[in-house]
């Protein structure tokens, strides 16, 4: 396994002139390199910045991408994964809403000779590789961060999300670091699934609910963002932190007073330009590593100020 911070200075730094070298050196295709991405979702900006790198990196190489969003529904995923397998793409770039059933369609790609790199949640089955942030990480920092700043103790609450490996690892983390405060009690665990309406009404139901409550952890930044309107309302001091280092998210740490205090952010740019290089680089014959964890980052208010994607 690489260590990422290494393998990113490597990687990321030099990707654009790598990948252009790479297509230089290629050997001939009659055609132009077709890639495929399938999303778990696109109704979030982590995900829309993902794609936006992805087009603009193959666009630098001549090369075809076909996109899809798979809305959360595994069988539609599954369906178009297939239909790009049809399709002859070369490279499928995947991003499982459901790591163990999608196992079936990444069976398809790999007897069909598609080179498959799973991008920041895990696939199971035949894949090549695999590019994802460290979200047990995140989870460790933002609660960390959150306890430190309730004062290590009072009553703390989840706002939890899609059971897909990322969100688990990073709910994981979150209580692992509490656990290190024995004046912090963990009160509600609850699912806002990740979108901000779900995540405002959810909030509000556990602020009335824990009349004490202190903190809480948001599992990424759209829910995050439901829950501070929900705190905001209420007129209470619950501190609140968060994932991934969306710009909405960025922008609301850095309101004076806010009850958002940070995010441990991921670098959706960075995670599939590397899932690109390597699935180009496996295409071509070469030794690709299993897996490629990305670090992560604390931002609060004064990290705030220079962050962006």
């Amino acid at each position: 396994m690489y260590h990422s911070n290494r393998f990113l200075n490597l990687t990321v730094k030099t990707l654009a002139a790598g990948l252009c070298a790479a297509a230089i050196a290629a050997p001939a295709q009659a055609a132009p390199l077709k890639i495929g991405m399938s999303f778990q979702e696109l109704n979030n900006p982590y995900f829309v910045t993902m794609k936006e790198a992805l087009e603009q990196a193959a666009g630098s190489m001549g090369a075809q991408v076909v996109i899809t969003d798979a809305r959360h529904d595994v069988s539609k995923q599954i369906s178009d994964v297939e239909d790009m397998v049809q399709k002859k793409i070369d490279i499928l770039l995947l991003n499982p809403t459901d790591s163990v059933g999608i196992q079936n369609a990444v069976k398809s790609a790999k007897k069909a000779g598609v080179v498959t790199v799973a991008v920041d949640a895990q696939a199971q089955g035949p894949i090549d590789s695999f590019v994802g942030s460290k979200n047990y990480d995140a989870g460790v920092m933002a609660c960390d961060y959150l306890a430190k700043n309730i004062g290590s103790s009072g009553d703390v609450a989840i706002l939890d999300g899609i059971p897909v490996v990322p969100i688990l690892e990073r709910v994981r983390g979150c209580k692992a670091a509490l656990a290190k405060y024995p004046g912090i009690k963990i009160v509600s665990v609850q699912n806002g699934k990740q979108e901000r309406a779900t995540a405002l009404t959810v909030t509000e139901n556990i602020l009335q609910a824990n009349p004490k409550l202190k903190g809480i952890f948001s599992v990424n930044d759209t829910g995050s963002l439901g829950a501070l309107s929900a705190i905001e309302a209420s007129g209470k001091d619950v501190k609140l932190t968060s994932v991934d280092g969306a710009p909405d998210a960025i922008k609301a740490l850095q309101k004076p007073n806010s009850k958002f205090i940070a995010t441990s952010a991921q670098y959706p740019r960075d995670q599939v330009r590397l899932a690109l290089a390597i699935a180009m680089a496996k295409k071509w014959g070469a030794n690709v590593p299993a897996s490629v964890p990305v670090d992560v980052k604390l931002i609060d208010k004064a990290g705030a100020k220079s962050f962006n994607w």
